[in-house]
Formats: structure tokens, C-alpha cells, sequence
């Protein structure tokens, strides 16, 4: 299983991340860009900014679906990574799994596939939504919020400390305040974690936080 799991940053923020995925992947393949956290009016700049955040990434195009329905459609194995981002973390959820995709894609990983999650997009490979509940709103009233748990039973958060301190600061209070029965990992934007198979890799030099039984522990895979 090959997961990037980006804390929600582009361009210069995610150089070294796309070098990296541009390492493993199939370059004999295309990229399948899933934008469903965001709102569908939002899709044609969405595809304009993929186009050139992953310039340099040596595939044949990038293949953008528009709902849904249309995920459900794609034979997975004909691509060489689903590049999934952000948005509504509880929105692209929900169309995941009501479309039948979410073992799908669990599937495609298990099966040699390669995944990269921005900010949304990373975090549902989290164990559960709850570490974002303050970020975003659950309007799609998702019942189910279990992620993918690539990490084993840590949850993620992104745009730590690359936001407000005021928004830094409630989300700081909020991840101890659940921290007993939610382990959560906090991510920079300029930090992307890359699950390779049974190894994980930082990519970034910037913090990330790790939130478990009220303390807060800094850049935890590194001394763990």
C-alpha cells in the first residue's frame, strides 16, 4: 500500500512530495483526479489547478471525474494514482461510500495501487472524520465517519500551524480534549506522510504534532 497523505499544501509547499510520487508510480499510466470534497461548480478551476500542480509528474493525462456516479464507473487499475483533494472532508466521504467506491479503493491500494490525499482527500484515510469536525462542517449528515486507518488508529488534521493561531489554538484544545480515545496526527501543509507499505517516510522539514491521552507529542514518527 502506497499512500501520500498531505497536509493540504501545492505548489512550492509540495515539490518534494511530488517527486517523490513520481518515484513510484506506473509512468505508463494516468492520474485519476477525485475533487468530490469540493463543490461541483468549482470542478473546471479544480482541473486547471491539478493540470499544474503535478506538471512534472510523468503520466500520460489526468482523467477528472465530476460526481459520483462517475467514480463509480472507473476501473481503478487503469490508473497510476487517484490523486484525491481537498474540500469537505464529510462530503467526500459520503460520496465515496455511497457509491460503492470506498472498498474499491481500498482494493486498488491492496492491490499495488498508489493514492495521494490533500488536506480532505488525506484525511479520510485517517481512522475516523472526528479529528476535523471543527474544520468542517457534516451537512451531508454522514453517519459513518470511519476513514481507510492507513496508519493504524490514528486520525489526521491538516493545515496545522499554517493557519490562524486563533484556529490553531481551538484545534489544539479540541484534539486533547479528545485525545483519550482519539489518537490524531496534526499536519503543516508542507508536510506529507507516505505510507510505503510498512514504512513510513516524512516528507518536510516543518513540525507536525502528534495528539494522544492529553499530550502532544512533536514529529512522533521520526522518534518512534
Amino acid at each position: 500500500m502506497k499512500v501520500f497523505l498531505c497536509g493540504g499544501g501545492a505548489g512550492e509547499q509540495t515539490i518534494e512530495a511530488n517527486k517523490r510520487l513520481n518515484e513510484v508510480i506506473d509512468h505508463t499510466k494516468p492520474c485519476l483526479y477525485i475533487p468530490l470534497a469540493m463543490e461541483a461548480d468549482m470542478y473546471d478551476s479544480c482541473y486547471k489547478w491539478i493540470t499544474g500542480e503535478l506538471k512534472d509528474l510523468e503520466i500520460p493525462h489526468i482523467d477528472m471525474v465530476r460526481s459520483a456516479e462517475e467514480l463509480a464507473e472507473k476501473d481503478l487499475s487503469a490508473y497510476s494514482v487517484l490523486f484525491i483533494g481537498g474540500g469537505n472532508t464529510y462530503k467526500l466521504l459520503y460520496d465515496i461510500k455511497r457509491c460503492g467506491m470506498f472498498e474499491k479503493i481500498r482494493e486498488y491500494l491492496e492491490n499495488g495501487g498508489v493514492a495521494f490525499g490533500g488536506s480532505a482527500g488525506a484525511i479520510i484515510f485517517g481512522e475516523d472524520l472526528e479529528s476535523c469536525q471543527l474544520d468542517d462542517p457534516n451537512e451531508v449528515g454522514l453517519k459513518e465517519t470511519a476513514g481507510y486507518d492507513v496508519l493504524g488508529g490514528i486520525s489526521l488534521l491538516c493545515h496545522y500551524t499554517s493557519r490562524a493561531l486563533e484556529e490553531d489554538e481551538k484545534s489544539k484544545e479540541f484534539l486533547l480534549s479528545i485525545s483519550d480515545h482519539r489518537r490524531t496526527l496534526a499536519l503543516p501543509e508542507e508536510v506529507t506522510v507516505f505510507v510505503n507499505d510498512d514504512k513510513v517516510e516524512i516528507i518536510g522539514d516543518r513540525p507536525y504534532f502528534y495528539f494522544e491521552k492529553g499530550e502532544i507529542l512533536e514529529n512522533y514518527f521520526q522518534n518512534h
